[in-house]
């Protein structure tokens, strides 16, 4: 798996969504159809940029890779967000609340989902001084330390929105809160897959988010019984400075 920082670098950003279409019978009738897909960054993944570990090393080791882009088998884009916009219905509460753990002196995950207006817990497992300082446009921003002995602090964000976090104390420490109001939606996986399973027959918007590349949307079409494949290409092209 390859990450890459983008500091100190210019990017224009070229998305290409690709969308095909297959006909599968991989729900019962009435069940709704399944959306599955990949996202994929086009060309060669930049290298890995490792980022100096200035505080807390015998916790947080030495170095840590950059997480901004995450790119695994096939060329597929880790923490992507892929949500379905317009979908009937209301999301459901987690079982348990989303949690966004500050271990080994990074969030994880680095991308977590949560429900609008839904409670999700920070958590402290590094035993060390954190502080959770968040960036958003919709939603109050927080800038709340987190004593090691503080193991478990709840959070919620009322509005739909993607949510930066960083620690000031451990300055190359950052993360994302997705806030969703769809009942639809998945961070891709280590491959940069994805499924969306059991969504209403119906024509919708797709979307797909990330930090660095940004976002695209595409309109598709879910039908009883069916399976929709979905495929974003997302590539990033350098401007010398």
């Amino acid at each position: 798996m390859r990450s890459v920082s983008i500091l100190n670098k210019r990017w224009i950003l070229v998305i290409v969504a690709v969308v095909a279409v297959t006909t599968a019978t991989t729900a019962a009738a009435g069940e709704g159809g399944v959306i599955t897909g990949k996202v994929i960054l086009s060309g060669d993944a930049p290298a890995v940029t490792a980022v100096e570990v200035t505080v807390d090393p015998d916790v947080c080791g030495t170095a840590k890779d950059a997480e901004d882009i995450v790119v695994g088998a096939g060329n597929g884009v880790r923490w992507a967000v892929v949500s379905l916009v317009g979908a009937p219905g209301t999301r459901a509460a987690a079982a348990e609340p989303p949690v966004f753990d500050q271990n080994g002196c990074r969030f994880a995950p680095h991308v977590v989902i949560v429900g609008a207006g839904e409670q999700m817990n920070v958590l402290n497992n590094d035993g060390v001084l954190h502080n959770v300082h968040s960036y958003s446009e919709v939603n109050p921003g927080m800038n709340v330390a987190q004593p090691g002995f503080r193991k478990s602090m709840p959070v919620t964000f009322e509005s739909p929105e993607a949510v930066g976090v960083r620690c000031d104390v451990h300055a190359w420490m950052s993360g994302w809160i997705y806030v969703t109001d769809s009942p639809y939606a998945m961070v891709t996986e280590a491959d940069g897959s994805f499924s969306l399973a059991g969504v209403p027959a119906g024509t919708y918007e797709l979307k797909v988010w990330h930090e660095t590349l940004g976002e695209q949307t595409q309109q598709i079409t879910v039908t009883d019984g069916g399976t929709v494949e979905a495929n974003f290409t997302l590539a990033l092209e350098t401007v010398a400075n």
